[in-house]
């Protein structure tokens, strides 16, 4: 089966340059005159592109489809100051930024794109394929879809951000840094049972394990329900709900697949980290995103 081919290339989104690999599809199977599909992907809460998402891409490369997968600002290679800091915001614009840029490729049909997401980028897609009426699919992994009900299902460990850490960081102006992931108990952003193993299991050399919190982030998790847009979308989604979840609620994700006008929505018994690359349900996930990918951009 051929390999297929991944260039290093970089697009603008504000006043920062975005890293990201473009793969070329290794077949023409799903192309038409005006050119190829492409799948725009980027990571969850904190991930880079390195991280368990390459074996997900060269599927896609291999069903005939291009792929965009790239780094937010301020992590992995890209630019962007401060680093490690989930800014929704500035992903969202990352995201469309990247979307853009994907239309601009040789070969690439600019109205065939397909966005992708998993756990918190699971969330962007809704917003960005509610803002963006020429997509022509979107696939959404174990997305979390309401921050907030996410905060509140999560295990209770030590508090992760001591007060008079904050108070420095609203006082300075610069993120209180914590450990993006921890075990059990531990202080740190995601600290739900095996959370620790299975996100380190799958880091790629750029990944960091390093969160920044600032106030910004904090209300963001009280105000951040992606799955509030989702009556606007108008393209097919297919999500993909792991009915163990214990990072994104997958009750809130089911309620917000409701909303969708074209929803194809599957179940698995698993947890959250269960869907990547050498976990247990990776082939079946990804054997129904290929599924979708080709009925929805075949010729």
């Amino acid at each position: 089966m051929k390999t297929a081919v991944r260039n290093d290339v970089t697009f603008l989104s504000g006043m920062d340059r975005c890293a990201a690999w473009h793969y070329v599809a290794t077949t023409t199977s799903l192309e038409v005159t005006t050119g190829r599909p492409c799948v725009v992907m980027a990571h969850g809460f904190g991930g880079t592109r390195d991280s368990g998402l390459e074996g997900f891409a060269e599927a896609f490369a291999r069903a005939g489809a291009d792929v965009v997968l790239f780094d937010y600002r301020g992590f992995g290679t890209s630019e962007g100051e401060p680093r490690q800091v989930v800014d929704v915001t500035a992903q969202l614009a990352d995201y469309l930024a990247a979307v853009a840029f994907a239309r601009t490729l040789e070969g690439v049909d600019p109205d065939r794109l397909v966005v992708w997401g998993v756990s918190l980028s699971g969330g962007h897609v809704f917003r960005v394929a509610s803002a963006d009426d020429r997509l022509a699919a979107a696939i959404s992994l174990t997305p979390a879809t309401d921050v907030r009900a996410a905060s509140k299902a999560g295990p209770k460990g030590k508090s992760a951000v001591p007060p008079k850490g904050l108070l420095g960081a609203i006082r300075e102006r610069k993120p209180v840094y914590i450990p993006l992931v921890e075990p059990k108990g531990g202080a740190g952003a995601l600290t739900a049972p095996g959370a620790f193993e299975a996100y380190t299991g799958i880091a790629g050399p750029t990944w960091v394990n390093s969160f920044g919190v600032t106030p910004r982030t904090l209300a963001t998790s009280l105000t951040y329900r992606p799955g509030s847009v989702a009556q606007d979308v108008r393209c097919p989604v297919l999500v993909q709900i792991a009915d163990l979840d214990q990072s994104a609620p997958p009750l809130a994700a089911g309620l917000a697949a409701k909303k969708l006008r074209a929803a194809e929505v599957r179940h698995y018994p698993c947890d959250h980290f269960d869907v990547y690359t050498g976990n247990e349900w990776h082939e079946q996930v990804l054997r129904h995103q290929v599924d979708f990918l080709t009925r929805r951009l075949a010729p």
